[in-house]
């Protein structure tokens, strides 16, 4: 039995999924935990991989891995290949004064032409001026600048400090794939180049720069002799992990929310909703992200003191549109639309309507309205939308699935729950074993295939616009 793992390194954990080559079937995993905080020395990382490893068996029967991770993330390396300072991930809001510079120095229409992209706190280009700004001793021993993944491969390589690593602090060898670098804000995805002139005003200087290793290319080989794919930023990994393909959008409930497509076609939005990143399969996968996604429906449990799954079964006692009670969701301000000083509002209430499954199917619909909004504009783009695949652990609730079909009006697909990151990368694995990607088998939870409520939508707009309207 050949086998191949795949590794999701996110915010929160690491996690190893050891799969059999020719069926896919998960034959061991493991994982370990990451620190809280958004700033993370990536040792802890390393110490993570490796436990995680170990948990899972360990890798002397593998013959291939690949690293899904964390996006954005700044890994600054000096010349002897320490890590500078802890890294400063993409949750971590420090340097949002720096977007705004970069945008102010490029123009937006210009860096989002560039980069696909307009710069948000969350990217990698944004982190480097900050520490340019704010720590320029750090900013000027800057060798190399990495993200999480890239310097994960690098180690498991056998790269990094001389007295920590078997070949030592080569920091020509480190080596990344186009759906991560395409998130740092100073990449151009189409070309597949970096943008010196970025980095010489976010830094102050060109560092060393990972390669660019396209999909099916080996990274690096171990002196054991395993191979390591390009790897992939978590999104894409996950969308290779659902199986998504031209015409699929993911729709991930998280404690934010995401939508995120594989397309032909890349995006240029000088607006800043949707982010131009590259997918793990060469294609393109635009991007849009919410605030509030599944902490929507841990409010409304804590309020009426119920489960999720009792939640969505007061929410089915109510019919489509809740008998007109709007929630616009926006609990913590909101990204995707722009109102970051917004709040939640409840629209609609009357002393008829006024009843528990009303309220908390609002909440669902609300809640999907408001990623419906990111599917709009990745249809109002040019991006193609055939199907849904909804992912994430509120995916699994059976009211919002069926209030899913009918916000979205297209089918949608719920896969089985899994690690969908770390099956994404498992995947590139198996293509560099096998020169192509694997046609594994991918178990599917439920297909909902319902018409479309537009009352569902009409009511939505109308509160949204209301709330908009306050605001301005």
């Amino acid at each position: 039995m050949s086998l191949v793992a795949g590794v999701d390194s996110s915010t929160q954990s690491c996690k190893v999924v050891i799969r059999d080559l020719d069926s896919g079937h998960v034959v061991r995993q493991g994982s370990s935990k990451h620190p809280d905080g958004t700033e993370v020395d990536p040792k802890f990382w390393w110490d993570a991989l490796q436990a995680a490893i170990a948990d899972a068996g360990g890798l002397a029967d593998v013959s291939a891995i690949s690293i899904g991770g964390q996006q954005h993330g700044m890994v600054v390396l000096d010349a002897d290949g320490h890590v500078i300072r802890p890294a400063l991930l993409w949750n971590d809001t420090r340097s949002s004064g720096e977007a705004e510079e970069i945008v102010g120095h490029f123009g937006a229409s210009e860096i989002a032409k560039m980069t696909g992209s307009l710069p948000v706190a969350s990217f990698t280009s944004t982190k480097l001026r900050w520490l340019l700004n704010n720590e320029p001793e750090n900013a000027a021993r800057v060798a190399a600048v990495v993200l999480p993944h890239d310097w994960l491969s690098w180690r498991l390589a056998g790269f990094g400090p001389a007295d920590e690593s078997e070949l030592g602090p080569d920091l020509t060898a480190l080596a990344t794939d186009r759906s991560d670098a395409s998130g740092t804000g100073y990449f151009n995805s189409v070309s597949n180049e970096y943008l010196p002139d970025v980095l010489s005003f976010v830094l102050g200087h060109v560092p060393q720069l990972p390669r660019i290793v396209m999909p099916g290319e080996v990274a690096f080989t171990t002196s054991a002799g395993l191979l390591i794919a390009c790897g992939a930023g978590d999104n894409a990994a996950a969308a290779l992990g659902v199986g998504a393909s031209a015409g699929d959008v993911v729709v991930s409930l998280g404690t934010s929310g995401t939508v995120f497509a594989v397309s032909a076609t890349p995006t240029t939005d000088p607006t800043g909703t949707i982010a131009g990143f590259a997918s793990a399969t060469g294609d393109s996968l635009p991007l849009v992200c919410t605030l509030n996604a599944a902490r929507v429906l841990d409010s409304f449990c804590r309020l009426f003191d119920v489960t999720h799954d009792e939640l969505g079964e007061l929410a089915l006692r109510a019919p489509s549109g809740a008998e007109g009670v709007v929630l616009v969701p926006f609990f913590e301000g909101e990204r995707t639309p722009n109102l970051p000083n917004a709040t939640a509002q409840l629209h609609g209430l009357r002393l008829s309507n006024n009843t528990q499954p009303n309220i908390a199917r609002a909440a669902i619909e609300g809640m999907l309205c408001g990623l419906k909004g990111g599917l709009d504009a990745l249809l109002d783009a040019g991006v193609a939308c055939s199907r849904v695949f909804l992912v994430g652990g509120a995916a699994n609730n059976v009211a919002v699935q069926k209030i899913a079909g009918e916000v979205f009006g297209v089918p949608v697909v719920v896969p089985e729950p899994g690690e969908y990151v770390a099956q994404g990368a498992s995947a590139q694995a198996a293509e560099v074993v096998l020169g192509h990607l694997p046609n594994w088998p991918r178990d599917v939870s439920a297909t909902i295939d319902t018409p479309g409520v537009a009352q569902i939508l009409a009511n939505y707009a109308r509160a949204l616009n209301a709330l908009a309207a306050a605001q301005a």
